[in-house]
């Protein structure tokens, strides 16, 4: 596996630590849509929680520095198109009836461990 998926992947992993440190209930990790003929679909999401009944679709960008951008700043208009379309799927999917929102951890190696960012409503879905 390559380096880059390694660390994205050790990323996810405090990122969800790190969430169910602070009360929230993780759903999924990782979910993809599946389509009507039972093939994995294009639409992914990193981490699906729940928590204070809001129903929290978590970006997660692991970096191995911010030397060129912090992680969050990888976030394109288009991105929030996708993460928004796959949301709505998941809704759909697991009937879900309450508020949503779209969070932001940012994770990057600090010495021996992780520092972790998480950005609360970073954005709303495009109209």
């Amino acid at each position: 596996m390559a380096e880059h998926n390694v660390l994205g992947e050790l990323g996810e992993k405090r990122a969800k630590e790190y969430l169910e440190e602070k009360g929230y209930f993780i759903r999924h990790v990782n979910w993809h849509n599946v389509t009507p003929f039972g093939k994995i679909g294009k639409l992914e999401l990193d981490i699906v929680a729940e928590k204070d009944g809001w129903l929290v679709v978590v970006e997660v960008k692991t970096r191995s520095s911010e030397t060129f951008e912090h992680p969050e700043e990888a976030i394109t208009l288009r991105k929030i198109k996708n993460l928004v379309d796959a949301a709505h799927e998941y809704i759909l999917q697991f009937d879900w009836n309450g508020n949503t929102r779209f969070d932001v951890i940012s994770v990057i190696p600090h010495g021996n461990s992780f520092r972790v960012e998480h950005i609360e409503d970073a954005f709303l879905a495009p109209s």
